[in-house]
């Protein structure tokens, strides 16, 4: 028997039509989707695709999304894939219920399915008299089998709700302050978690008294497992001065560090290293032009994700049934790690999505259901609330890793580059729960390995560069050189926790390339614009680029009076995704701030403008606090960043004036968005303070102190 066919997207792995959509009494359609809204807007987008498919009103369509008991398996929402992977599923699921709909329609109609029209689910013959809805007919069993891709979607000139900026069906309770986030879920009998955490990585607990905490007001349960201490309590309060209390009685043995936040950089570039050449393109006519060569090394530090709420989740445990309520961006991954840490079968696990506040990747949001399923074992049929305090977010969650990127070229005496190399170290940037880990006794959540009987942590690994890499991402140019050699150094060994944080390696790799490729534009003596475009042939990355240069005003040659400067950067995120290009005016008093960005993007068809504006302005305003501001800090004995003093981020009175110009393309697939702006926003600070000053800042973040030993 030959193997079904490759379908969209998801619908691959999850085929059976009613799956996706089912029609209610109320006269709407459930649309039920794998990918989770986190703050990107992904849940109107979807809205929209099923009501455009299926000829029925937005205000018609209800959405379910990521729950394990009734959506889709569609694994993480993450990477800026929602509308490429279950936008795609969703467009082919849609349009083949709506012709088995109108077909069944045209059969009890006895009208022939091309006279019949659909509005508001209404089918209707020519002579507006015959009409039925979808309602109206045997919808359940018309959905009772699997897709097949067979019927197209329509194409993009029919579109009415698809390119239209509707309006976001989560704003209004978060405008208003309605309950709508994890935080503010309330369910009978509810109790309140709080975690102990060990004082620095791999420190052991020697001696704890449980007894001097039982005794304090309303604590109901304290939980030692290992070196893992939890204590339940009555009330949120009660449970945060017990939490105090544990730690007090609490005694660690602490095992130091390999390296301090200082010399990062060089312990990466000194380990063993699993190697990948990425490109390795060569001319060597094109090379024996080279007059003149230079390299530089670019690095980033480790980046908390920094989410403004922290992480929080819910759990119930009845006999051997597990409940949990999650802002995780995996929830199918998620039951897997927690099966294993449990020791359950997956399929008594249920886990729900509920919002959280920012997440930005992978951030504590996995790790504190587990701390809540460990305390509701301990109250079994009582619902606990567990979240994590600010040192635990900051001390505990993965963080973006540290990277190190070393850039070579050549260029001819046009000034053209005729040789181009970059080598990248880093730790792996994906360490989230993954069902690929199979039954090894590894986990990815941060519990496990405390427990008596700890779980080995999951292997970090990377997503394959098909899918846009990890570490890598980015790392090939998308210029046109002659010669090209990338070569990724995956370090294996982790000073600190890491995992997946926005954009992956694509920010340091487009700082590193974007950057260099301003120092080259000006050995040549040319304009950055210019000379991007002299080794550009992608006729839509020439079209970011000039449009953002003229929109900023960009005018060549301009020279800087020491007091502002601008600049200008390009990605194609991924090397196949969503084009960005952003021009940065920099001011250097009484501070260094950005004063204005302007972008100008391109994410083929855009299913909701406004959502598209709204995500890039965002990564845009983030990019910028993780160039002028963000780095954790550590030394040999612990993680040294618990606060927000000592992690700064952006403030409102720093969000500069942000533009950004969408070029809207139809007729081209959608490309993801929300990770595009990280990695040119940063090389453009850079270009910009070097417009002012003259000097060339490589290590992010740039402070204050670096300007200053630059201009030394």
């Amino acid at each position: 028997m030959s193997a079904p066919a490759k379908l969209p997207g998801s619908l691959n792995a999850n085929r059976r039509l009613g799956r996706w959509l089912r029609f209610t009494p109320e006269q709407t359609v459930t649309v039920y989707t794998g990918k989770v809204e986190i703050g990107q807007g992904i849940v109107t987008a979807m809205a929209q695709i099923a009501a455009e498919e299926l000829d029925v009103a937005l205000a018609q369509v209800h959405m379910v999304s990521g729950d394990t008991a009734l959506t889709p398996n569609e694994g993480q929402t993450s990477g800026s894939r929602s509308i490429d992977e279950g936008g795609s599923a969703l467009r082919y699921a849609c349009a083949e219920a709506r012709y088995l709909l109108v077909q069944e329609a045209a059969r009890r109609l006895d009208i022939p399915a091309d006279r019949l029209s659909v509005a508001n689910g209404v089918i209707t013959g020519l002579d507006r008299i015959r009409k039925l809805s979808y309602w109206e007919l045997p919808h359940a069993e018309l959905l009772d089998r699997d897709a097949t891709a067979a019927i197209k979607p329509k194409p993009a000139a029919h579109h009415t709700i698809v390119g239209s900026s509707a309006e976001r069906l989560d704003i209004p309770a978060k405008a208003t302050g309605a309950p709508r986030f994890v935080h503010d879920l309330e369910l009978p009998g509810m109790l309140f978690g709080r975690v102990v955490r060990p004082p620095s990585y791999n420190a052991r607990l020697v001696a704890f008294d449980a007894d001097a905490v039982r005794k304090l007001a309303g604590v109901v349960a304290v939980v030692r497992d290992g070196d893992f201490i939890g204590i339940v309590a009555a009330r949120e309060e009660q449970a945060v001065k017990a939490r105090e209390a544990a730690a007090s009685a609490a005694q660690w043995q602490e095992t130091p560090l390999p390296t301090d936040d200082a010399g990062i950089h060089d312990y990466l570039q000194s380990r063993e290293t699993k190697d990948q050449v990425i490109v390795e393109r060569a001319d060597a006519a094109a090379r024996a032009g080279a007059t003149r060569s230079f390299e530089a090394r670019y690095t980033r530090p480790y980046i908390a994700h920094a989410s403004l709420g922290p992480s929080c989740a819910l759990a119930r445990v009845d006999g051997v049934r597990l409940e949990v309520w999650t802002h995780s961006q995996g929830v199918f991954p998620l039951r897997h790690d927690l099966a294993k840490a449990l020791e359950l079968r997956a399929e008594n696990i249920v886990v729900h999505h509920a919002e959280g506040a920012g997440c930005y990747g992978h951030n504590g949001a996995d790790d504190v259901a587990l701390d809540a399923a460990l305390l509701a074992r301990a109250v079994p049929g009582r619902p606990v609330q567990v979240q994590w305090m600010r040192d635990d977010e900051f001390a505990w969650e993965p963080y973006g890793p540290a990277m190190v990127v070393q850039t070579r070229a050549a260029l001819d005496s046009q000034g053209n580059i005729v040789d181009w190399a970059l080598e990248l170290w880093s730790n792996g940037h994906s360490g989230r729960p993954s069902p690929a880990t199979g039954s090894a006794r590894v986990c990815a959540l941060l519990a496990a390995r405390h427990l008596a009987n700890p779980l080995g942590r999951a292997p970090q690994n990377d997503p394959p560069m098909s899918g846009g890499g990890g570490m890598a991402r980015n790392a090939p140019a998308t210029y046109d050189f002659p010669n090209e050699r990338v070569i990724a150094h995956r370090v294996e060994e982790m000073p600190l926790r890491v995992s997946s944080l926005r954009a992956l390696g694509a920010t340091a790799n487009v700082f590193a390339l974007e950057s260099f490729m301003d120092e080259l534009a000006a050995a040549a003596g040319a304009d950055p614009v210019e000379f991007r475009l002299r080794h550009m042939k992608d006729a839509r990355a020439r079209a970011v680029i000039e449009l953002a240069a003229q929109k900023a005003g960009w005018r060549a040659g301009a020279v800087s009076d020491g007091t502002a400067g601008r600049g200008i950067a390009y990605a194609q995120y991924k090397n196949g995704y969503g084009y960005l290009a952003v021009v940065i005016e920099l001011g250097l008093e009484p501070d260094l701030h950005v004063t204005r960005a302007v972008a100008a993007v391109d994410v083929g068809q855009a299913i909701n403008p406004d959502g598209i504006i709204n995500q890039t302005e965002g990564g845009i305003i983030q990019a910028i606090s993780w160039t002028l501001k963000e780095q954790v800090r550590f030394d040999r004995a612990r993680v040294l960043t618990r606060t927000w003093e000592d992690y700064p981020i952006l403030t409102f009175p720093e969000v500069p004036a942000v533009e950004v110009h969408l070029i809207n393309r139809p007729d081209e697939a959608p490309l993801g968005a929300g990770e595009t702006a990280a990695g040119p926003v940063t090389a453009a600070i850079a270009n910009a303070l070097h417009h002012a000053l003259g000097v060339r800042i490589r290590d992010l973040p740039i402070t204050r102190e670096r300007i200053t030993a630059a201009l030394a």
